[in-house]
């Protein structure tokens, strides 16, 4: 541990941060940390987008539902929709997950490192925050739409075709979430891939040298 913030103090220092600044602050934070902040943030406040999109929502259709019976199976399409916001939450958690790799003490600081961390940091807090304004967004709509579906049938369909538009815009966030985490490479990654090469050369040496053996002993005999 020692060996690690010596490492990384004199990585800062020759970068010219300042150790009492917000930018040594945050170069102190294990990238791992950032990460795990990242995929917090992208379940749970895609999560907290839809509970709200449901509640407005759902609070609608409910009070809308006593005087038009009818508009209850038709307007459970807004709820299927703020549902959705937290499925992309789950998608994108799932797969920043899977980026995560382990990483020696030596390397956690390296540039390449703190990369991974920040990408996927960033890639969380765009799908989290775009799932947010989504969630909100379909829930007024599908409020909107079962008010209006009460005083007039006609006027569902129209109103669906808004709230898929804006139902399409948590899609945006999660695409450039998942763009960005594919930056997210640890530097073992590297390192296994040299030892891969490594092996696959050392056993086509062995298998060549074991062919040699076997000729040679072929003519012998």
């Amino acid at each position: 541990m020692i060996t690690t913030i010596a490492v990384r103090d004199r990585r800062m220092s020759g970068m010219g941060v300042d150790a009492s600044s917000w930018g040594a602050a945050l170069v102190r934070i294990s990238p791992y940390t950032f990460s795990a902040i990242g995929i917090a943030i992208s379940i749970g406040v895609s999560v907290l987008g839809a509970a709200w999109g449901i509640y407005i929502t759902g609070s609608s259709l409910i009070g809308a539902a006593i005087e038009a019976p009818r508009i209850t199976s038709k307007n459970l399409i807004s709820v299927i929709f703020c549902e959705a916001v937290a499925i992309y939450g789950v998608i994108v958690a799932i797969i920043l997950q899977t980026k995560l790799e382990s990483v020696p003490t030596s390397k956690m600081y390296d540039a390449e490192s703190l990369r991974a961390g920040y990408a996927i940091f960033a890639s969380g807090i765009i799908v989290g925050f775009a799932n947010l304004v989504c969630g909100l967004c379909v829930g007024i709509i599908g409020s909107s739409c079962a008010l209006s579906d009460a005083q007039n049938s006609t006027l569902f369909v129209k109103i669906l075709v808004i709230e898929i538009f804006g139902s399409a815009l948590g899609l945006f966030g999660v695409i450039v979430g998942i763009i960005m985490s594919a930056q997210a490479t640890w530097p073992t990654k590297l390192i296994s891939g040299i030892f891969i090469v490594i092996w696959i050369l050392s056993l086509v040496s062995r298998r060549k040298n074991l062919c040699e053996d076997s000729e040679s002993f072929f003519w012998d005999s």
